[in-house]
């Protein structure tokens, strides 16, 4: 993923940046993308070991945690791998045509997997909000048959956003531009109504204290279950943002590439360490997942002592 865009000569403009940058930079910035791919892929598969044993998460919603860790898993796979390769082979003066493909590689699957992550997490933000709106009926309502057709339509809509690359790199960009703007749109819709209902359910609750004392013990379990999911997700959303606005902003000072040197590398990297930073609040926001892995871990190690 050396850069979302640009459509030519591009060997031209990575050189005209790494030409001139320092090989310490370089190599510092190839050994933490190494490291930050093991650690991604590493990362998000014990994630989805340890989902496989929570139990207390409503299936469709995990399978939405799923998916997140599989495409982060894939950005440790694959995306990292090349764009690591990517740098060091322009730093060796590796064969142009060699370059080229593993560039076009990188764009287009970097494009494909962070647009899918970007409706992904938007549609668990969705989920959340129909879970809060439909109660009871939700469960009959979001079943996992409709929930896999919903991830099969996001992973082909992020795959068309890459390959369209290939084609037309200005209709791939107003795609994605498009993807960004209505999911941002949406999820702030979806939380700020999510906030809105939660406190007219509180104020509810309080104003009914004495007449539904029967549900005092079931109502702040369930909400407190609920606002804890809420939260991880909001989390994840808002580390993905965190990630993504440092290389935005350096992409709209310098499109061309060809003022700045260091900032690219680092933002690059920056976008590639929320993958890895994950399964880190995966952990710090859902008890059930922290615990599940530590046993996950604990297995693994018992298995290497026998």
């Amino acid at each position: 993923m050396a850069s979302f865009t640009g459509d030519g000569n591009f060997t031209g403009k990575l050189n005209r940046v790494f030409d001139t940058t320092p090989t310490g930079i370089v190599d510092f910035f190839s050994a933490l993308n190494i490291f930050l791919s093991i650690t991604a892929s590493l990362g998000n598969a014990l994630i989805l070991i340890a989902l496989q044993k929570v139990s207390s998460i409503y299936p469709p919603t995990k399978l939405c945690f799923r998916c997140l860790a599989v495409n982060d898993i894939c950005v440790g796979l694959f995306v990292q791998p090349l764009y690591t390769i990517n740098i060091i082979s322009l730093v060796t003066k590796m064969n142009e045509t060699v370059v080229h493909y593993i560039y076009e590689a990188c764009r287009v699957s970097s494009v494909c997997l962070y647009a899918i992550s970007v409706l992904k997490l938007t549609a668990i933000s969705v989920n959340r909000l129909v879970a809060l709106l439909l109660g009871q009926r939700y469960r009959h309502v979001v079943t996992l048959r409709r929930v896999r057709a919903v991830i099969i339509c996001i992973w082909l809509i992020g795959a068309s956003a890459g390959l369209i690359r290939l084609w037309r790199v200005d209709i791939s960009l107003h795609e994605v531009a498009v993807i960004v703007t209505l999911s941002l749109a949406i999820s702030i819709i979806c939380y700020t109504s999510i906030h809105l209902k939660l406190r007219h359910q509180q104020a509810h609750v309080q104003n009914h204290f004495r007449q539904r004392q029967a549900d005092v013990g079931r109502i702040p379990l369930n909400t407190a279950r609920y606002k804890k999911i809420v939260s991880s997700i909001l989390w994840v959303k808002l580390a993905f943002v965190a990630c993504f606005v440092p290389f935005v902003v350096v992409a709209v000072l310098d499109p061309d590439r060809i003022k700045v040197e260091g900032p690219w590398l680092a933002t690059i990297t920056l976008v590639y360490f929320n993958s890895s930073l994950n399964p880190i609040l995966y952990c710090w926001k859902i008890k059930e997942i922290k615990q599940s892995v530590k046993d996950t871990i604990k297995n693994l190690n018992c298995f290497q002592k026998i």
